[in-house]
Formats: structure tokens, C-alpha cells, sequence
């Protein structure tokens, strides 16, 4: 198609997808209207399909009111997903939906806190494994920095650091530690993502004060941030350099891993796995399993085994619902 042109989804409102083209202009999008049937979309409602999500690379074409129709998403490199959160009240089928957060991404960046709310390892394994299951690189945020000098947290810096992943100590408040994630983000597509009230807005404030975006306050009662992203957001904040805000979470379960695939996505489990006596070895309690023998050795941390098993138990109960 002749009038087609190339840009970038930013930011979707409803039915309203808005493109971010080469020199920055900004065009509100509708959908092409035969676009689920002509991409083969099926209508099979246990499944949430994400035709367009932000980060994606689409072709458009202008209507002559300057606005545009969206006529082909490109192949996506990568993308990131996470099983629907259920709501309350509904059936055990929900846990089968798939939401998309941004895709085309280079970097995952995960942001933690210290305190208010405390450090989750929990949930920061859960991201991880859906970075690495998503081919994106992951570095660690451990924000609030001016809160607490715990030995504990200097224990977790070390475990992951040891593992292999860059972990940035940041104060957003005292705005200590800003400088070396900058640099860490230049040229790349990054995804902020993290846990409700961890600071992640006045994070990316001090990072790029441009941004301007709301902050949120932390429950008195709960300790527990509200929420003040809603969608995912995509941001230009140099020539080369975008982020992706995206909604704080209180829980993550990965979407579409196998559980005889994950334990490829703990990078510490790696060195061990070729020397369970099963391939088919799931790290749970068959004989001649490396991986136990390593956390029994205190080579791989035993917390970090037990993200491993508590994920692992999500996935073989969402095979048995």
C-alpha cells in the first residue's frame, strides 16, 4: 500500500491507539475494521488476545481528519505478558487469560524498595522469570535506599549480583544512585515494572523530569503503595532512548511456561541442570537431582529454590484446573 507508513504504538485508550512516528508526531489510530478476521484471531474466549500492544511497530495510513487506521502490526521481536490477575468473584477460568504489557522491548527494569513497602524477593523472582522466559535483559532496581542500612538487604544485592544481573542501589529522595542507571538506559527501549508503591514514579521523575508523572501515596494502614499508572505507557526521553511506565502491581504468575522449562529461566540453576541423572528432572524430589544437591550444598541460595518451587506449583495447578 502506497500511503502506508511505519510508527510506534505509545499509548492505548479503549477502542484509540496513539503512534508515535520518526519526527515525533503523535497520531490517534482506529483498527482496520476487518483486522481480527483477516489475522486469524479465533473466537475462543478463554484466551485474551492483545492484537495491538504499546511498543509494537504497526503500518498506518492517514484519513483525511489527520487521524489514522491501523492496517499490520510487524512481527514482534519480544514481548512481555503476565497471566490476568482474577478478580474476586470469578471462576477459576480466568487464570488462562494472557495480558500483554508492551512489546519490542530491550531491557526489563524491575524496581524494588527497601522499605515501605519491604523487599519482596517473592515477587522480584516472578519478574524475573518473566524477563528471562521473554528475551529481554533484566537489571535490578533496589529504590528507598535512604530508608534502611540492613545487612539483609546487602545480602540480597550480593545474591543477585553474584547470578549475574546488574543491581542499581537508588534513592529518589535523596537522589543518590540516578546517574549510573541513566547511563545504563541510553539507546534502549526499558520497561519499569514493579511493585505498587515502590517509588517507581518519583524514580523515573528524577531520571528524566520531563516525565512529570503523579506519585502516589503509601496506605498508612497497609504499607501498601496505590495505584497512579493505569496502562502501560511508552515515553521518548532522548534521540534513542524510550521507557514504558507501567501500573504497579501487588502479584505476577508468568504466562504460557512449561513446567519442564522453568527452571532454564533461573540463570543459578544453569551450571547444574545437564547433571541431573533424569532430563526430565523436575527439581522437586526426583533421585539424582543436581539442583537439590546444590541447594542442599548451599550453592544455590535456598530462597531462590523456594521462588523455584512456589512458581512451579502455579503452573501445575493452573494444569489441573
Amino acid at each position: 500500500m502506497e500511503d502506508s507508513i511505519q510508527a510506534r504504538v505509545f499509548k492505548i485508550e479503549s477502542k484509540d491507539y496513539f503512534l508515535l512516528d520518526n519526527g515525533g508526531n503523535e497520531i490517534r489510530c482506529s483498527l482496520r475494521g476487518k483486522f481480527k478476521k483477516e489475522f486469524g484471531l479465533k473466537a475462543d474466549k478463554l484466551y485474551k488476545v492483545d492484537i495491538v500492544a504499546v511498543g509494537d511497530i504497526v503500518d498506518f495510513e492517514f484519513n483525511k481528519d489527520g487521524s489514522g487506521v491501523i492496517n499490520k502490526v510487524l512481527p514482534r521481536k519480544n514481548y512481555l505478558s503476565r497471566k490476568v490477575p482474577k478478580l474476586k468473584g470469578a471462576g477459576t477460568r480466568g487464570e488462562r487469560l494472557e495480558q500483554i504489557i508492551a512489546a519490542n522491548v530491550d531491557n526489563l527494569i524491575i524496581i524494588t524498595s527497601r522499605k515501605l513497602p519491604e523487599f519482596n524477593n517473592r515477587l522480584l523472582d516472578r519478574l524475573i522469570v518473566t524477563g528471562e522466559s521473554s528475551h529481554v535483559s533484566v537489571k535490578i532496581v533496589i529504590n528507598k535506599a535512604d530508608l534502611s542500612t540492613e545487612k539483609e538487604i546487602r545480602d540480597w544485592i550480593e545474591l543477585y549480583s553474584k547470578i549475574g544481573y546488574d543491581v542499581f542501589e537508588t534513592s529518589a529522595k535523596e537522589k543518590t544512585g540516578i546517574s549510573n542507571l541513566r547511563d545504563s538506559l541510553k539507546g534502549q527501549i526499558n520497561l519499569f515494572w514493579g511493585h505498587s508503591g515502590v517509588g517507581k514514579s518519583s524514580l523515573l521523575n528524577v531520571l528524566y523530569p520531563e516525565l512529570d508523572l503523579k506519585i502516589g501515596e503509601i496506605s498508612q494502614s497497609t504499607s501498601k503503595g496505590k495505584h497512579t499508572t493505569v496502562t502501560s505507557l511508552l515515553k521518548k526521553v532522548s534521540d534513542d532512548t524510550f521507557i514504558i511506565d507501567t501500573p504497579g502491581i501487588r502479584e505476577i504468575d508468568p504466562y504460557g511456561i512449561r513446567k519442564e522449562d522453568l527452571s532454564h529461566f533461573f540463570l543459578d540453576f544453569s551450571p547444574y541442570m545437564k547433571d541431573c541423572r533424569f532430563n526430565t528432572c523436575t527439581h522437586q524430589h526426583e533421585p539424582g537431582c543436581a539442583i537439590i544437591e546444590a541447594v542442599e550444598n548451599k550453592i544455590i541460595h535456598h530462597e531462590r529454590y523456594k521462588s523455584y518451587l512456589n512458581i512451579l506449583k502455579t503452573i501445575e495447578d493452573d494444569m489441573n484446573f
